[in-house]
């Protein structure tokens, strides 16, 4: 699946959702699903900064995909993360430095979100992106 069609999935999925008490009660489980991040990958250099919550995100690259991984301590954050690397994770360092991100607009959680939580959702994608090229430029 690209990641064109990850996000698509998503608006289709939160589509479903008439209220937003229902939506975040969606992003809710969608963190409760989020497989754990290991237990080495959870120190100080994977803290995203800019996070109200502490996030902490781990790419890994296996066969030009990157894999991402992530927790928080906060609930809706770590299902928010979880919405952004399931877009994000199994994809090629290039497509995730090309791509855009539209599914976050669409779903109105731009909209919803403090702004702190926006800010923290600005600094998460652009981690991945610097991510990324940082494995662009090993390649």
């Amino acid at each position: 699946m690209t990641i064109e069609e990850s996000q698509k999935e998503i608006i289709e999925e939160f589509a479903l959702f008439d209220e937003w008490m229902d939506k975040y009660e969606h992003i809710i489980e969608l963190g409760k699903d989020l497989p754990l991040i290991k237990a080495e990958h959870k120190v100080e250099e994977n803290l995203i900064k800019g996070c109200q919550s502490r996030v902490w995100l781990h790419a890994e690259l296996i066969d030009n995909s990157i894999i991402f991984s992530a927790d928080s301590d906060a609930i809706i954050t770590k299902g928010i993360v979880g919405l952004v690397i399931r877009v994000f994770s199994n994809h090629t360092p290039k497509d995730i430095a090309e791509s855009t991100l539209f599914f976050i607009d669409e779903i109105g959680l731009q909209e919803h979100l403090s702004p702190t939580r926006s800010n923290g959702l600005l600094s998460m994608v652009k981690q991945i992106k610097m991510y990324s090229i940082a494995f662009q430029a090993k390649a």
